[in-house]
């Protein structure tokens, strides 16, 4: 009898909030107005669940995205506090399915693996390969599977810069999908945030949230 893939959580804040973006990393597409494909895991089988989960770290948008027409991505400061919270979703997928997903998002070819159990023990990793998400953090636990993430393991500062429309239209979906957020609660959740506070994108958030643009 076949032993069955050890499960985890991967827990995300971004693009990924959205169920429909996120099977592109299971399943392989393009995501809708991204210029990126992703060939999907080596298994794809879809989550077995998901559920909201709030990270004690601060969101921020950097970087320039060629996924994204050059916005800024998604990304928590890697020193938690208490008093900055970020919405996110959790998936629980396989241990494999986790380590697939990583090595699209770092967009890393050839062999490639993750001691997750070094991730548990020490409660993160960085995997110094010059990517812009190469610090995995373990969140916990849920259900006794761990709960991954990861991000830059810099705060970039020197590199804010505001997401594009259509990658934040896909967060404030993912925010409506998951947490069933009023207009004005979304609203009041984005738009103090690094990268779209003080730049046009913030003049343009309440007509984004209505989906009128």
């Amino acid at each position: 009898m076949q032993q069955e893939e050890s499960k985890v959580w991967y827990a995300c804040y971004g693009s990924n909030l959205l169920k429909d973006r996120f099977r592109c990393y299971i399943g392989g597409g393009r995501p809708t107005n991204a210029k990126r494909f992703y060939p999907g895991c080596r298994n794809k089988t879809l989550p077995e669940n998901s559920k909201g989960i709030t990270i004690d770290a601060e969101l921020y948008f950097a970087k320039s995205s060629k996924t994204w027409s050059g916005g800024g991505a998604a990304f928590i400061k890697s020193n938690f506090n208490k008093n900055s919270q970020t919405l996110g979703r959790m998936y629980l997928i396989t241990e494999q399915q986790f380590i697939d997903l990583v090595q699209q998002e770092i967009k890393f070819t050839g062999k490639f693996d993750i001691d997750l159990q070094k991730v548990i023990k020490n409660r993160s990793l960085e995997m110094k390969n010059n990517s812009w998400y190469g610090k995995i953090i373990c969140l916990g636990e849920e259900q006794d599977h761990p709960i991954f993430t990861f991000t830059n393991e810099n705060y970039l500062r020197d590199e804010i810069n505001p997401p594009h429309e259509f990658y934040l239209k896909i967060i404030i979906e993912g925010l409506k999908e998951t947490y069933s957020m009023s207009d004005f609660d979304i609203a009041a959740y984005l738009k103090n945030r690094e990268g779209i506070k003080g730049f046009p994108i913030e003049t343009k958030l309440t007509q984004l949230i209505k989906g009128k643009l």
